[in-house]
């Protein structure tokens, strides 16, 4: 259960799955094998926390979603944190139901006073100063998404030199990969915008609107396939590929159907979620077995079958429910 509230945490921070799906499991997967726990419960809740990455803002992917759709990223990056915390429940849930049922999975241990507990928490006083920061002067309209950014970069460099961390050397590995990571992310919103227009040029849209409207279904039934046929494409196709694939086709007729396309970016990102785990293709099992070379790919994809049930159940409840979605941008005026 830490360690799902850690993934979220360091998601906070940074934005990418993969990138929590690495640092946590190198992070706690020792502390958790230590106490005994199973491989496959151990690598399970890390795999599945990393997936909150592309969720709990920052997120890369509601940026480029953002960019597609011209939507306020802001109230995008507010519309992540219910779904957030309702994934980090989901999958404390999650372990809770499998060490009850399988209590030799994650057998007990004597707990940490609380003293203790405080000390160890002074460590973190940086990342979580940080994330305040940036996220709290988004959503007090002190400065812009963008902004934001060059401000939590700033701030990460000074807590950096502060802690005495910081050389030429590291400084020019820092730079040198923030520039290919740039040019990377330029040439995917670039051909992002390219085929949205392709699309919006060919008339799919338009076409597809006009099939959804003569066929008669109702609009949560087309929602209901438009996830079904993410989740089956989750499976085969990597989720930036995903995303930049579908977003221009979908969601001019989500918008026809009358949905924010706040809500339907969440939603989005939560199935996406969903295909990181997702076997055969699943990025973030694949991630986990590079770092943790002894433990077997189908120990990890087991393991991660209770946290899969908890998104789905998830991603039931914010369809159902757009509330718990669009509550925090809509407070936001």
């Amino acid at each position: 259960m830490a360690t799902a509230v850690a993934c979220g945490g360091f998601s906070a921070v940074c934005g990418s799955s993969l990138a929590t799906a690495a640092t946590m499991a190198k992070v706690t997967m020792p502390s958790m094998r230590r106490y005994g726990y199973a491989d496959s419960l151990a690598s399970g809740v890390i795999a599945a926390g990393g997936t909150l990455g592309i969720l709990i803002p920052p997120s890369v992917i509601l940026v480029l979603y953002g960019v597609m759709t011209q939507q306020d990223i802001g109230k995008l990056f507010a519309a992540g944190i219910l779904p957030g915390v309702l994934g980090i429940l989901g999958y404390m849930g999650a372990v809770w139901v499998t060490t009850t049922i399988k209590p030799e999975l994650g057998p007990s241990a004597e707990p940490l006073p609380m003293g203790e507990r405080f000390r160890l928490l002074k460590g973190v006083w940086g990342i979580l100063s940080l994330f305040a920061l940036v996220i709290g002067g988004i959503y007090l309209g002190v400065f812009t998404p963008t902004e934001a950014a060059g401000i939590g970069a700033s701030g990460a460099f000074a807590f950096t030199w502060l802690r005495g961390k910081l050389n030429r050397r590291m400084l020019f590995s820092v730079l040198v990969e923030s520039t290919h990571t740039t040019a990377m992310m330029f040439f995917i919103l670039i051909g992002a915008i390219l085929f949205s227009n392709f699309v919006n040029i060919a008339g799919l849209p338009s076409d597809l609107s006009d099939w959804v409207q003569n066929s008669g279904l109702a609009p949560l039934a087309v929602i209901g396939i438009i996830l079904l046929i993410y989740l089956v494409l989750g499976a085969v196709l990597e989720s930036l590929s995903m995303i930049l694939l579908t977003v221009p086709i979908f969601y001019p007729l989500v918008a026809d159907l009358g949905y924010d396309l706040i809500w339907f970016g969440v939603i989005v990102v939560v199935v996406t979620e969903i295909s990181l785990i997702t076997p055969p293709i699943g990025l973030n099992v694949f991630v986990l077995r590079s770092v943790l070379p002894e433990v077997p790919t189908q120990t990890i994809f087991r393991g991660v079958i209770p946290f899969l049930i908890a998104d789905v159940i998830r991603l039931a409840v914010l369809v159902l429910v757009p509330w718990l979605v669009l509550f925090i941008p809509d407070a936001m005026g």
